[in-house]
């Protein structure tokens, strides 16, 4: 299991127990199975990046302290250096820096994402609010709903993330700007 990835997974499970939310109770909050979710508490199930938001929402805390074991501290503005975001793993081929981590109270999540060339198709995901995608380097390929759009460097996208969606790069890596809005 991967080591952040124990972390993150850890800190859910310690902090449910504190509060004293059974894990029925929060797969339910969150929606998805009960085993889903004591895979994801056990490590054992990557945690999709829209699902690590709401289970912060359930525990109502910040999806930083999960993600770094610390709270936010900022809350006029906060200044992320160049290669300084908080990193996140997901999904095999995504690597995601979170660059407002710090920042309390936020509405949106303005995330880093590299992406590698896979093999397979990814998985579509769908979550709540809406998304904002930039590509600031090579040529992604994002499919939304039945729709597939190639973008290069200076396109974006701009959606509802309720339909199902991914997106990968096409032939090289490539880097996006994403801004999520859960709300």
């Amino acid at each position: 299991m991967d080591d952040n990835l124990r972390q993150i997974s850890s800190r859910i499970k310690e902090l449910r127990d504190i509060l004293g939310i059974g894990a029925a109770e929060m797969a339910a909050g969150i929606g998805v199975p009960e085993k889903t979710y004591i895979d994801y508490e056990e490590g054992v199930r990557d945690i999709p990046i829209s699902v690590l938001y709401k289970i912060a929402g359930e525990l109502k805390t910040d999806p930083t302290v999960l993600l770094t074991g610390e709270a936010p501290r900022m809350n006029t503005h906060s200044i992320v250096r160049a290669g300084h975001g908080v990193d996140i793993e997901r999904y095999p081929g995504y690597s995601y820096s979170s660059l407002a981590y710090n920042f309390i109270g936020r509405d949106m999540e303005p995330l880093l994402v590299s992406l590698q060339p896979e093999d397979k198709t990814p998985a579509l995901v769908v979550h709540g609010g809406q998304e904002f995608n930039y590509v600031l380097e090579g040529k992604m390929r994002v499919t939304l709903g039945k729709h597939t759009y190639d973008l290069s460097a200076g396109d974006c996208i701009y959606f509802d993330p309720k339909l199902p969606h991914a997106q990968s790069a096409v032939d090289a890596p490539a880097k996006f700007l994403t801004i999520i809005n859960e709300k």
